[in-house]
């Protein structure tokens, strides 16, 4: 029997870190197609600190509905409690991990000790990848995987009207990854590889040792070296840094090729049309099936999620400002006594 009250972390206000409060919070009952999962880690995501601080520069229409108080966080790993009527797809005691309710619901509660999610949402964790680690996976590696790999989905993107559809990746490919130690990079860098593409990975130079390890055939300090002026004739570009300074890229690509901003970033069609290149985005959505594909790599050793570092729950505000000190290698954990 679950116990009536939990700890989670909660909005009460928006702004910075230390707006995040320790509460004790009711626990919440699965739905229809739902179980409840007892945490054991939380995986932190941009979106995390963009809901803390209201998501400002979003336009209104683009909003999702943020009611205070709120829980943020979406990325869980921990143990099924309890399951619906009608979930016939996990039982109490499956280990699983997922992105909760992503990019509908951005206060689904994934900072607490339990959260409730949809069975769609989850994949199980292999009995060989601890919790730390299957919790950083789920945001970064189907970010990674629906710009690289299949989109999985015909959801419009809020970004632009055409419909992005992921490069065919082989042996005859060029990958430049922007931002290759962090999150979803790191995750890129790997699932290039595993197409056959030969990458190029683009971060400062303490990070070399590390994107070497995982399979990067070159490595730009973008410290000493502006990689725009550097590499030429790339197939695709999948920059996770993104923003006003994404174009750049564009003189990389040969004829033909693209280019995958994670973030917002402005473009000139004209621009594009000129070089022969196209500039596609998506919205990175829940998706358990694919998630069972991230985690059989994982669980084979093809895919490795690094952890920059770990907190306990009720240090959430810690991980926060360790986030906006970036330099990110890999992802940043909370963990659940």
């Amino acid at each position: 029997m679950s116990p009536r009250t939990m700890k989670a972390i909660r909005l009460h206000e928006f702004g910075g870190p230390e707006v995040l409060r320790y509460d004790d919070v009711p626990v919440p009952e699965p739905g229809p197609g739902e179980v409840l999962v007892r945490v054991h880690a939380i995986g932190v995501n941009p979106p995390d600190w963009y809901v803390r601080e209201g998501m400002p520069g979003v336009p209104p229409g683009m909003l999702p509905p943020l009611t205070l108080p709120l829980i943020p966080g979406t990325d869980v790993s921990g143990v099924v409690e309890a399951v619906a009527d009608d979930v016939v797809e996990f039982a109490a005691g499956d280990e699983v991990l997922g992105l909760v309710r992503f990019p509908g619901d951005l206060q689904s509660g994934a900072y607490a000790e339990y959260v409730t999610a949809p069975v769609t949402d989850l994949a199980r964790k292999p009995a060989g990848v601890d919790h730390v680690t299957a919790a950083g996976l789920p945001m970064a590696g189907l970010t990674a995987w629906q710009f690289l790999i299949e989109l999985g989905h015909d959801h419009p993107s809020p970004f632009q009207e055409a419909r992005h559809q992921p490069m065919p990746l082989g042996a005859d490919t060029t990958v430049l990854v922007n931002g290759a130690a962090g999150g979803v990079g790191h995750l890129a860098l790997q699932l290039a590889k595993w197409r056959g593409a030969r990458v190029v990975a683009v971060a400062s130079g303490g990070h070399e040792p590390f994107l070497r390890e995982l399979g990067a055939d070159e490595v730009i300090d973008y410290t000493k070296v502006r990689p725009e002026e550097s590499v030429h004739d790339l197939d695709l570009v999948l920059d996770t840094v993104g923003g006003p300074g994404s174009r750049r890229f564009l003189r990389t690509l040969k004829r033909g090729g693209a280019l995958y901003p994670v973030y917002l970033a402005e473009f000139d069609d004209e621009e594009t049309e000129r070089l022969g290149v196209t500039v596609t985005a998506t919205q990175v959505r829940s998706d358990g099936a694919q998630l069972a594909e991230l985690t059989r790599l994982l669980d084979a050793g093809t895919l490795r999620v690094a952890i920059d570092s770990t907190y306990p729950l009720e240090k959430a505000a810690a991980a926060h400002e360790r986030a906006a000190r970036g330099h990110l290698r890999g992802k940043i954990v909370l963990t659940v006594d």
